[in-house]
């Protein structure tokens, strides 16, 4: 499970399609790394390594944490869930939510707290990017309880479910966005219409911490302390099972992506 986060494409190149051989490449001569080179090179190896499976972990309560416990759902478990916490919600069986299991499409706040695109109403009503999983909507309920605590009534993501491509075999198991699981959170509104923006508050580093002990933004301005300490509650109480910030790598520089990952018993926070 912890190789889905990694996407691996071989390409193969046996002729050309007339059939003719292919031209052999020429002979080079090798170079042999110097001492130096080769310890760059080791460095950096270990440096991928440590920033991806070395941050997998399992914790004693695992069984009993709310990622687990909403991974593990039926969807029938899941939407009665739903129906006694009174979330707001449609079911949405519509072709763009293929590839979600139980897709649903939110209809208004949970806790107070809206989680939208930046899309208009009449295009929300239908993108496929608000609709998700349901089981990632009970997560959102539970860190909705933590963002109202600190004010916050508006969360705009860039999406949560993401179009399978129309040659995905029906049937075929999907994964984080394709299945609706994740949630890209790039901004945090409070009541009084500032906000924490996580591309230009989180205020970290690649390869860095972003919970615990030794984890604290750089700069420790009062936006990024905030921001900070609203995602690490939420890691604490183990609402996601993969959590990835701008310590990440780039492509999330402007974004968490927080995820239930159905069937596992791990948790990636990175």
């Amino acid at each position: 499970m912890r190789n889905a986060l990694l996407a691996v494409a071989l390409v193969c190149f046996a002729g050309d399609a007339s059939g003719a051989p292919v031209k052999q490449p020429s002979k080079k001569t090798v170079k042999v790394p110097t001492k130096s080179q080769a310890k760059k090179r080791t460095v950096k190896k270990r440096w991928k390594t440590a920033s991806g499976r070395g941050r997998f972990a399992t914790p004693e309560d695992v069984a009993t944490s709310p990622a687990s416990h909403y991974g593990s759902m039926s969807s029938g478990q899941c939407l009665a869930e739903l129906d006694v916490r009174k979330i707001p919600y449609v079911r949405d069986r519509t072709d763009g939510a293929r590839g979600i299991s139980t897709p649903v499409r939110l209809t208004g706040p949970l806790h107070g707290v809206e989680f939208r695109t930046n899309l208009s109403a009449k295009q929300r009503a239908t993108t496929p990017w608000e609709l998700a999983d349901c089981r990632l909507i009970l997560a959102l309920d539970d860190f909705s309880e933590i963002l109202a605590a600190h004010d916050i009534v508006d969360v705009r993501h860039y999406s949560m479910h993401r179009r399978v491509p129309a040659s995905w075999p029906d049937g075929k198991p999907t994964k984080q966005h394709m299945a609706g699981n994740a949630i890209d959170a790039a901004r945090f509104i409070a009541r009084d219409g500032t906000f924490l923006d996580v591309d230009k508050h989180f205020n970290g580093a690649i390869g860095a911490a972003t919970c615990g002990d030794k984890a604290a933004p750089s700069p420790a301005t009062s936006e990024a302390v905030k921001l900070r300490g609203i995602l690490c509650e939420a890691v604490e109480r183990r609402l996601f099972n993969v959590v990835l910030t701008p310590n990440y790598n780039r492509p999330h520089k402007n974004h968490f992506h927080l995820e239930v990952t159905q069937g596992v018993r791990w948790f990636l926070v990175h």
